[in-house]
C-alpha cells in the first residue's frame, strides 16, 4: 500500500528501559543494528501496527509497555534505487513513518526475538538514547535523527534506587543530643560554666 507520492506507511519504535536506554536490535544474519519498525497494513491504525510489530519483532504485548509519545507527523526517507526490487522501481520511493516512544513496564525477560516464525532480529542490547547513527544504514540516518530529536523532550525521568539521590538531597545525620550537664542553667551561660 503506497501513498500517491510512492511512500509506504510504516511505524518506528523507540523502546526505553527504566534507565532511558533504547532497545537496539541486530538484523538477522547481518551486522546492521536498528530500532523495530514495520509496515502499516490496510485498515490498521499506526498504533495497531505498532503493537503488532512490537510483538512480531520483540515479543512484547501491550501490557508490557506504556506509550509515552509519538511523532506529530510522518517522517520520510527515500530508499536508494539499488535496494528497490525491479518490479517496484518507478513507483516505490521509500517509507513514511510515525514513530512511537514506548516505556517498558514489563521485564527484560518478557522480550522474545523468536515470538514468530519469521524473526527480524537475532540479537539485542540496550544503548544510550542517542544511538551512534553511523551504525544505522545511511539512508535511514536522517529519519532516526529527526525521530530521536522530536521525542527526546518526552523522556521520562530515570528511576533511581536511592530516593535521596533522585531528589538531589543528601541524608541528614542528627547531631548528637546534648547531655543534661552541657545545657546552661537559667542563671548561667555556657562560657561562665567553663571556669
Amino acid at each position: 500500500m503506497l501513498d500517491r507520492e510512492g511512500f509506504r506507511p510504516n511505524v518506528g519504535i523507540i523502546l526505553l528501559n527504566h534507565k532511558n536506554q533504547v532497545f537496539w536490535g541486530k538484523r538477522i544474519r547481518t551486522h546492521s543494528w536498528q530500532f523495530p519498525q514495520g509496515g502499516i497494513k490496510h485498515g490498521e491504525t499506526p498504533e495497531q501496527a505498532m503493537f503488532r510489530e512490537l510483538h512480531e519483532e520483540v515479543g512484547l504485548r501491550p501490557e508490557h509497555v506504556r506509550i509515552v509519545a509519538r511523532t506529530r507527523d510522518w517522517l520520510r526517507y527515500e530508499v536508494p534505487e539499488h535496494y528497490i526490487r525491479r518490479d517496484a522501481r518507478g513507483h516505490y520511493k521509500g517509507q513514511k513513518q510515525i514513530w512511537f516512544l514506548l516505556q517498558l513496564t514489563g521485564r527484560d525477560s518478557d522480550m522474545n526475538l523468536r515470538a514468530t516464525d519469521h524473526p527480524e532480529f537475532d540479537a539485542r542490547r540496550w544503548n544510550d538514547y542517542w544511538v551512534p547513527l553511523e551504525v544505522v544504514i545511511d539512508f535511514k540516518r536522517g529519519v532516526y535523527q529527526m525521530a530521536l530529536t522530536e521525542l527526546a523532550r518526552f523522556l521520562p525521568r530515570a528511576h533511581h534506587q536511592n530516593r535521596y539521590l533522585r531528589s538531589g538531597l543528601r541524608p541528614h545525620h542528627r547531631p548528637e543530643e546534648p547531655r543534661p550537664d552541657d545545657i546552661p542553667g537559667p542563671d548561667e551561660t555556657a562560657e561562665s560554666r567553663e571556669d
